[in-house]
């Protein structure tokens, strides 16, 4: 294979960050006891933007850097934010948290959470109950 150093024009599709299993102990819950006690919670944050050169590609005068892209740990410090606010519903929790992400983060096009309570309290053998929420950002703010 022949490399070369001279650069390949691509015209790149929207970007897409993740963070995976994110793990919290939360006060999330419809019973009372759920919001005094508490319990795990896993998150799963997808986010979608356009692609930027900065982040993307090399260049002279800018290279490698976080101008048009989102940095994980601010994602993650968002993430933790919400999940400090009790709420009864996981819905009420996945749709703040899509709040704040596109308030915070300008360059989030759409986005999906999905907030999972890792033990409810049913008497069922399972892993966890779930909710998926995606959103997109309103065309008269992008």
């Amino acid at each position: 294979m022949n490399s070369s150093s001279s650069a390949v024009s691509l015209q790149y599709s929207p970007l897409e960050i993740r963070l995976n299993d994110l793990h919290f102990y939360a006060h999330h819950g419809v019973l009372p006891q759920e919001r005094v006690v508490g319990g795990r919670f896993t998150l799963q944050i997808l986010l979608v933007l356009a692609p930027s050169l900065a982040a993307l590609e090399r260049s002279e005068e800018r290279h490698d850097n976080l101008e048009g892209t989102v940095s994980y740990a601010d994602v993650y410090e968002l993430a933790r934010e919400v999940m400090a606010q009790p709420s009864q519903l996981l819905e009420h929790v996945a749709s703040r948290l899509l709040q704040q992400l596109f308030c915070h983060f300008p360059q989030v096009q759409r986005a999906t959470v999905e907030v999972q309570k890792d033990n409810p309290p049913m008497g069922a053998d399972l892993r966890g109950c779930s909710v998926r929420l995606s959103a997109t950002r309103a065309e008269d703010e992008a």
